[in-house]
């Protein structure tokens, strides 16, 4: 008597400001008998609204969204859904949100853009139990930071060149809009390392950012 092994589905989930990477993804996978896109949100809080009605495997989380963004997102499916990986997708590529998101819990990093191959390679990988990172981002990530710096209350972080570069704008009082054209990034982007300096430096608004950058003469 011969017995057929079913391959347990993964079940996933995609968090993205643009549904188009949902449908791309699930149209991606119509070929592959053990994975399935089943849900879409748009943003951290629409993914909570997602999990009370779904069930999931694997979170694909893009960090740059509205409102409760990927890392944020993350830190807290870590507390409320231990059991669902999140795999971070995202076109950053910069040592901070790698790092912010593999330490709050992120299973791997994966970049957007990938081809068909080392997209599905990734989620075997992180629902084999391991962890996978692009390439690109691991370089990044052993590269280290760029500069070592002091915060108000003596600890030592470390800033990245483009994190560095956004404190000097800001400094000269330039919008989100006007720091993302110099940049090359979404205003969504700087708003992010903005509200992660802020939390790496430990100060309360932009006017203290600005502050940090007068008081070492970076501008």
């Amino acid at each position: 008597m011969h017995f057929e092994i079913s391959t347990p589905m993964i079940r996933i989930l995609v968090v993205d400001a643009q549904e188009l990477v949902a449908q791309g993804l699930r149209l991606w996978l119509t070929d592959i008998p053990d994975m399935q896109v089943v849900a879409y949100a748009n943003s951290g809080r629409e993914l909570f609204e997602r999990l009370k009605s779904v069930d999931i495997d694997l979170v694909l989380m893009d960090i740059t969204l509205k409102g409760m963004d990927g890392i944020d997102a993350t830190r807290r499916m870590r507390k409320e859904h231990k059991a669902v990986k999140v795999l971070a997708h995202s076109d950053l590529t910069e040592i901070e949100y790698a790092n912010s998101m593999l330490i709050e819990g992120a299973a791997g990093y994966l970049l957007k853009g990938v081809d068909k191959e080392t997209f599905l390679h990734a989620i075997r990988t992180v629902m084999d139990g391991q962890k996978y990172v692009s390439p690109p981002v691991q370089r990044n990530i052993d590269l280290g930071y760029t500069w070592t710096d002091k915060r108000v209350d003596g600890a030592y972080v470390g800033l990245t060149e483009r994190e560095r570069e956004v404190i000097v704008l800001i400094a000269m009082e330039k919008t989100n809009e006007e720091i993302a054209m110099a940049l090359e990034v979404s205003v969504e982007t700087v708003k992010t390392h903005r509200k992660r300096l802020m939390a790496k430096l430990d100060v309360r608004s932009s006017a203290g950012l600005v502050k940090y950058a007068v008081d070492r003469k970076w501008v």
